[in-house]
């Protein structure tokens, strides 16, 4: 029997995404959701399918762009500038990933960073690092969410980041700075990574490495947010095994914890940037 009291991403996902509906309810014209979707990865159609899903139940408007696989650069960078330019657009999505051929950084940087609805223009990634207002990085602020939902006192919490990645690990440690936490980045050149995570009152790992996180890398009562999803033969899992639950405090389950947040994060993202073009 576990002793970690499991974190509902569901449940607060459901009432993040039931707040911004009743918002958007009162803005004078509904925020505009311009997905972009670019070949037919199923991983990629199923998440854009979900957010436009959500998108329409909140009362916004839904403006979505499916590409073919092989488009060129420039065609993708002209139909970023269309939507960019169009006043009934208040958020700009570009699924990830993008087919190899493509430079996704540079695709990215051409959304302008106030509709820049997932975080990640090198303004956005600025913004966030010298701590000054800005559209954030969906998941990271999820995680934070569900934090401030079960109370965790993050000020002067010891918190190690398993990930490096621009999507995750990078704005995830600068939020937890942020809220004065003290940060530890781990990724795949750590030496003796248990050790170190062993050490975090507050363990998330974003590093894409199924039960990369065995129990005994757990601090006893930690509180544990497995950013991972994978599918395996035996089902999905994350990137912390399931033993973990033995140990940890608080831990998010796979599935039902963080993900689920990311497109609530994303609605929250659309709103906040349709408020501050008004």
């Amino acid at each position: 029997m576990s002793s970690a009291t499991l974190i509902d991403g569901k449940a607060v996902a459901s009432r993040v995404r039931e707040d911004v509906a009743r918002e958007v309810a009162a803005l004078p014209a509904p925020p505009g959701l311009a997905t972009i979707l670019i070949g037919d990865d199923p991983a990629s159609s199923v998440y854009v399918r979900n957010k436009r899903k959500q998108c329409v139940k909140a009362g916004m408007r839904d403006i979505h762009r499916h590409l073919s696989a092989d488009i060129t650069q420039a065609a993708v960078a002209a139909e970023i500038d269309r939507l960019a330019a169009d006043p009934r657009v208040t958020g700009v999505l570009l699924q990830l990933p993008l087919p190899p051929h493509l430079n996704a950084a540079e695709l990215i940087d051409r959304i302008p960073p106030d509709k820049d609805v997932d975080g990640l223009t090198e303004t956005n990634a600025g913004r966030l690092a010298l701590g000054r207002p800005g559209l954030r990085p969906c998941t990271p602020a999820g995680v934070l969410r569900l934090l401030d939902e079960i109370g965790a006192d993050l000020s002067g919490a010891h918190a190690v980041v398993v990930g490096r990645s621009d999507l995750v690990g990078k704005p995830m440690a600068q939020l937890l700075l942020q809220r004065h936490a003290t940060v530890t980045m781990c990724h795949s050149r750590t030496h003796d990574l248990a050790a170190v995570t062993r050490q975090a009152d507050l363990l998330v790992v974003a590093a894409g490495v199924p039960r990369l996180i065995g129990a005994d890398a757990v601090k006893l009562g930690a509180t544990v947010i497995d950013v991972g999803i994978h599918h395996t033969s035996n089902g999905l899992c994350g990137d912390v095994d399931a033993k973990a639950q033995d140990v940890a405090g608080w831990i998010t389950p796979v599935p039902g914890g963080v993900g689920p947040m990311t497109i609530a994060m994303l609605l929250r993202n659309t709103l906040t940037a349709t408020r501050n073009a008004l």
